[in-house]
């Protein structure tokens, strides 16, 4: 077979304690999963059906360095929780879900808030707000032997120090097992799929030079700078 130019390569996260690789197949997102952002948001919170939307997989940054992003003054960090998909499957019940987790990532789910709020103001997709470069940086994969489930457990992040979001997964309102399934019954979910949870409250600006850290318990650490 002869290509006009060369493919793009299929990215790949490590895995913590092997020597192999994580190929990504998709990434998606889960919007307003929690209660407190999603009040700060101006949303409601009720638990309605789960509210998704996808980034490229070359979106990935695995260096910690995001470069600011054209079109926008109002770049946001959104700390997440990410779950690594091994086996695939659709209509997966909730009961089932966890048996297709392969282990969790730290995920920074990066935002054109601007651009967000002014689709979500006309009605459109949030695709410009979410989903463009240098976007969506990402740890190694923390194989789920390692890290066990998260029912429960902490999520902090700070911003040049400062304490910005601590929350615990007990306050998701739709719980990891919950969040496979429902979109099982949307698409077909793939190995190397990773489904980005959700964000607490606290999510903010930030601006060249700022530093990030995101600290999820039994998965480590995720350091970015904005460059």
């Amino acid at each position: 077979m002869s290509l006009i130019f060369p493919a793009s390569l299929q990215p790949t996260l490590p895995i913590a304690g092997d020597e192999r690789r994580f190929p990504v197949h998709r990434l998606y997102c889960v919007g307003k999963n929690y209660a407190a952002h999603a009040r700060e948001m101006g949303a409601d919170p009720e638990r309605e059906a789960p509210c998704f939307f996808l980034k490229t997989p070359d979106a990935i940054v695995l260096d910690g360095r995001v470069p600011y992003p054209s079109g926008t003054s109002n770049l946001h960090y959104e700390g997440e929780l990410v779950i690594a998909i091994g086996k695939g499957g659709s209509d997966i019940a909730p009961e089932q879900a966890l048996e297709h987790v392969f282990g969790y990532a730290l995920g920074l789910d990066m935002t054109r808030r601007d651009l967000q709020l002014e689709s979500s103001r006309r009605g459109q997709p949030w695709d410009t707000g979410k989903s463009f470069e240098h976007c969506a940086p990402l740890s190694a994969v923390v194989p789920l032997k390692q890290s066990g489930h998260f029912a429960s457990g902490s999520l902090r992040l700070w911003l040049n120090g400062e304490l910005r979001q601590d929350a615990d997964f007990r306050d998701l309102i739709w719980a990891n097992h919950d969040i496979i399934s429902a979109l099982s019954r949307l698409y077909t979910l793939c190995p190397g799929d990773l489904i980005f949870t959700g964000t607490p409250a606290g999510v903010g600006p930030v601006v060249r030079g700022d530093r990030i850290r995101l600290v999820i318990e039994r998965l480590g650490e995720l350091h970015a700078e904005i460059v």
